[in-house]
């Protein structure tokens, strides 16, 4: 109803320049002879221009006029309905996808979820079965490993819930300071207290640019791509955290020798939720990438990766950070 009030609009004021020239040029054709002289004269100044022309001429030149104008409006009024129906195609588009990727994030929560419930589940049914002390200690240790998979699901959701409403703070980081305490909080874990990580920052030029950020959020960024790595690999593996600066931008490098990833995984690995086909029996919520992801985007940053599964293998992730 709205395009048909719209269009009735713009063609009725479109035809009134090419009707008046219409009308007005069937009325001197019916009634003025053809000479009759129409003269318009303009001064400038002490001296004045005087033009002449047939009435019927001048009325032709007033319609020709009004018909290249009406013209120019209608190719100018055809082209913004074009990009207007591009415009509205796209943001169909957008919506489509919008409903595919949490459509396809429900299919994921309710998978993961569904595995240390059904674990679980399993642990209570051998606890309340067991005949020995040890299957019953057993049955104790599975359903702890189940419930702390569900709470590092939760937690992991509810930072990333956190991270669409959060406004970020914004303080001058040190960034060597910064993954040095990575670090350091990496090996308070006693799973990886022994595992060595090389930390490589240039010492010139010195001292170090800052970055402007969240100092907590930028510690749980580097925190997760350093558990990330350190996950995916073994003791003999070598992992190294890197800093550069490239002039615009600081650039925090996770890299490690591991098995690397699978090329058809490369383009999912941010998605929430996404697992990948050599991940899915390592333990892990498959919500940090996507919370690394998330806070270098709320710092004006990106983060990237590049892995292979051939000599040289490894994968090194990039969290960029623009310079303060």
């Amino acid at each position: 109803m709205y395009r048909l009030k719209d269009w009735r609009w713009w063609l009725t004021w479109l035809g009134i320049p090419l009707g008046i020239g219409l009308l007005l040029a069937l009325l001197a054709r019916l009634f003025l002879p053809p000479e009759f002289p129409f003269l318009l004269s303009v001064e400038l100044g002490f001296t004045g221009i005087v033009f002449g022309m047939s009435v019927r001429n001048a009325v032709l030149v007033a319609f020709l006029l009004g018909f290249f104008s009406t013209v120019i409006v209608l190719a100018v009024r055809a082209w913004d309905q074009r990009h207007l129906a591009q415009s509205r195609t796209l943001y169909a588009d957008y919506i489509q996808a919008e409903r595919d990727n949490r459509r396809n994030f429900m299919r994921r929560l309710d998978h993961e979820i569904k595995n240390p419930l059904t674990g679980l589940r399993a642990a209570l049914v051998n606890l309340k079965e067991g005949k020995t002390e040890e299957e019953r200690q057993q049955a104790v240790e599975n359903a702890n490993r189940a419930v702390e998979r569900l709470i590092r699901l939760l937690n992991d959701l509810r930072k990333l819930s956190e991270l669409e409403e959060r406004v970020i703070e914004r303080y001058p980081v040190n960034v060597p300071e910064l993954l040095e305490d990575v670090i350091t909080a990496v090996h308070v874990n006693p799973v990886y207290a022994k595992r060595e990580i090389n930390l490589l920052i240039p010492k010139v030029p010195s001292p170090f640019p800052l970055v402007t950020g969240d100092p907590d959020l930028l510690l749980l960024a580097v925190y997760n791509l350093l558990e990330n790595a350190l996950k995916f690999t073994c003791a003999e593996d070598s992992i190294e955290v890197r800093a550069l600066e490239d002039g615009r931008a600081i650039v925090i490098e996770v890299a490690d020798t591991g098995p690397g990833i699978p090329p058809e995984d490369l383009p999912k690995i941010f998605d929430e939720l996404y697992r990948g086909s050599n991940a899915r029996s390592t333990e892990g919520s498959g919500l940090g990438l996507a919370l690394v992801n998330r806070i270098a985007a709320l710092h004006g940053g990106g983060l990237g990766v590049r892995s292979s599964q051939t000599d040289p293998r490894g994968t090194v992730f990039t969290l960029r950070l623009p310079r303060r």
